[in-house]
């Protein structure tokens, strides 16, 4: 557990790709409102491919590390990846504990498991995916729906 709490540290204090860039496919901004976290989050791509996540985050350890896991993990890859972690991230955070998650499908984000035991936490860790999967759909591209091979 303290492995966790230093990464979810690390990440809220030196967010990874933190900043909004240009050029940019779409732009939304999602609160929190019980808490007040806010994030604006931009996103690129090229066909399948995610070539440029970047967001500006404010609020608790818990979102601002959210954010900057998702874009560590997220940027430069296809869009069944982000599929297939979107859904593992779902599932673990809003199990209430039951998904361990898979580290090898969702990385540093694994440190957010604990987080599952507590529904007002949730939100905080969901935010900057929910404006991921928002972002995604401004495109045409549905993050819920599976890939069709």
């Amino acid at each position: 557990m303290d492995l966790y709490q230093e990464l979810i540290i690390d990440h809220s204090k030196r967010p990874i790709r933190m900043g909004l860039r240009e050029p940019f496919d779409a732009e939304v901004h999602h609160v929190n409102p019980t808490c007040g976290d806010e994030i604006t989050l931009r996103v690129d791509r090229d066909g399948e491919t995610l070539t440029d996540i970047s967001y500006d985050s404010l609020g608790c350890s818990i979102s601002v590390a959210s954010a900057s896991m998702l874009a560590e993990l997220l940027t430069g890859e296809d869009l069944d990846t982000a599929r297939h972690t979107y859904a593992a991230i779902r599932s673990m955070l809003t199990s209430k504990g039951e998904d361990p998650g898979d580290e090898d499908v969702i990385g540093d984000a694994i440190a957010l498991a604990g987080v599952a035991k507590y529904p007002a936490r949730v939100k905080c860790a969901l935010l900057s995916w929910m404006a991921l999967a928002e972002a995604l759909a401004k495109t045409g591209v549905n993050l819920s729906e599976e890939s069709h091979d």
